[in-house]
């Protein structure tokens, strides 16, 4: 495979020009993998000589003509740039198998190209291990640096979890993000052009970088930091810069974007869960790819990090740049009426009717919303009336008919069925343990019988969900069941140690044996300490 400079899409091994934007395609190693620049007899990083697929040496391909002034737009614009590379490939490129390698670093571009894409970002191009990506052309945002931020974090992640996977053991990338004034050259296929000093920073910033850090330097950290966490790194004498420059390291993502929902106070870090975490975002991901609706059960005892799970499942959802229709209830455990309480949080809160809003206002926002998600006047017509028994707001003359729970199921259905339509729904179930059985069956009702549509059910439930429900999350194939166990011992040090650096080791020995890995229970008496 061939991966073009220009906009980064994958080519065949033979091509000479990509086949999405024309431009000229360089050479890779059949040794090591490297990018080989036209007309060179030798590679750079193996010294390997350089023969096409006859034998003889490889010629230069004939240049593309220059794009014609008329369509060819230079801009000055505020763009976030992106750097990341692998740490220490050269030496794992010279020992092991030229096909190993080569694969790796496919399943690398593949990877990065992903991630960067989620995040809205535009992959400049790769050079030899190292990627560059761009925020902010050919159209910019707000949250563009804070975007590209949660890309460098996640592609890190992403790499040591590649290294896991592939048996190579300390593989790890190091990234740097910065945000200045670049120019950029928009061509006639839309494609970029990226230069400027922030672009020669960005790659001096992630050469200062640590394995497995993420460094950025003082205009991503002011945009930044309302929704990421970051710790001082000091100055660093970069190449090519006179004087020192102010770098942060980007520690944790807090909130949603721009700070939505940011907790302010005592917060534990997010410690012991990633791989479940890392789960929950591979299945959606699938969900939305194949179109296919999608279960996954997390149980776990109380206070042992179910709702946290979700929190940064939302944060990260938050993120992304496609829009992903999000929404949550939780199931009571007493009352009246509480039987499809958390399907009507959900919809209340879709179509913005408010608990407490009158029969009157909540029928009156029940139908805008529906014109919005339904242009079918027959289809508004049917849901209204479904939905209506759900929420509560029917009218008199509709109150002495009562509609059966299949057809009450079937108009539920096809709601979700409109919005998942044009984008992704996402369905957060909480405290799953209280909910009526009725509630139970309309999402296996809606897993069984929704079509071509990405709707993604996470439940988070307490172990007794099982004598309500036995086998709820498992027996069926777009169906996944999580057991969160209690934390390890150094999951659950990492966790103290997050929240009070320093604490005396026999402190942390025991809040750790009276929480007995239960995080919450940790994290509540470690604050009962502070606020005294």
């Amino acid at each position: 495979m061939s991966v073009c400079g220009a906009c980064a899409a994958p080519n065949e091994a033979d091509s000479a020009f990509c086949e999405e934007c024309g431009s000229p395609l360089g050479v890779t190693c059949p040794s090591c993998g490297a990018p080989i620049s036209p007309g060179k007899r030798f590679c750079r990083a193996c010294g390997a000589a350089q023969t096409s697929v006859s034998g003889s040496p490889q010629t230069s391909v004939e240049p593309r003509p220059p794009v014609p002034p008329e369509t060819a737009v230079a801009e000055r614009r505020v763009c976030s740039v992106l750097f990341c590379d692998l740490v220490g490939f050269t030496p794992l490129s010279e020992s092991r198998d030229p096909e190993e390698v080569r694969e790796l670093l496919s399943r690398y571009f593949e990877m990065a190209r992903t991630v960067i894409g989620r995040y809205g970002g535009l992959v400049e191009k790769f050079i030899g291990d190292a990627v560059m990506a761009v925020w902010g052309t050919p159209s910019a945002t707000e949250e563009d640096a804070e975007r590209a931020v949660r890309a460098a974090l996640d592609l890190v992640d992403a790499v040591s979890q590649l290294g896991q996977e592939a048996g190579v053991a300390g593989l790890a990338a190091r990234a740097g993000v910065v945000t200045g004034s670049v120019a950029v050259t928009v061509g006639a296929t839309g494609e970029g052009m990226v230069a400027g000093d922030a672009v020669n920073t960005a790659a001096r910033v992630q050469a200062a970088a640590e394995p497995g850090v993420v460094l950025v330097d003082e205009g991503t950290w002011r945009v930044a930091q309302a929704a990421v966490g970051f710790l001082p790194a000091g100055e660093h004498a970069l190449k090519g810069k006179v004087e020192p420059v102010a770098l942060w390291k980007a520690d944790r993502v807090l909130s949603g974007v721009g700070g939505a929902q940011r907790i302010d106070g005592l917060e534990a870090g997010f410690v012991g869960r990633d791989a479940e975490l890392r789960l929950v975002k591979e299945l959606f991901h699938a969900c939305v790819e194949r179109r296919a609706p999608r279960l996954v059960s997390v149980t776990g005892v109380a206070g042992v990090g179910k709702s946290r799970l979700g929190w940064e499942f939302e944060k990260y959802i938050d993120g992304l740049a496609a829009t992903v229709r999000w929404h949550r209830g939780r199931c009571l455990s007493y009352g009246e009426g509480v039987a499809f309480w958390a399907l009507g949080e959900m919809v209340r809160q879709r179509l913005g009717i408010a608990e407490e809003d009158p029969s009157s206002v909540a029928a009156d926002k029940l139908a805008a919303g529906l014109e919005v998600y339904l242009p079918n006047p027959d289809e508004r017509t049917y849901v209204a009336s479904r939905l209506s028994q759900l929420l509560g707001t029917s009218s008199a003359e509709d109150s002495g008919t009562q509609l059966g729970r299949e057809e009450l199921f079937a108009g539920w259905r096809l709601f979700f069925e409109r919005l998942a339509a044009a984008a992704p729904v996402v369905l957060v179930v909480e405290d799953l343990q209280y909910a009526d059985a009725g509630l139970l069956d309309f999402l296996e009702h809606l897993l069984d019988w929704a079509r071509d549509v990405p709707i993604f059910v996470l439940t988070l439930a307490r172990p007794e969900l099982e004598t309500r429900r036995a086998g709820w999350g498992t027996g069926r194939r777009n169906s996944t069941a999580l057991t969160l166990d209690p934390l390890d011992d150094a999951s659950m040090d990492a966790l103290i140690e997050g929240l009070v650096p320093g604490m005396p080791a026999a402190a942390k020995a025991a809040i750790a044996g009276r929480a007995e890995g239960v995080g919450l229970y940790a994290v509540e008496t470690v604050r009962m300490l502070v606020d005294r």
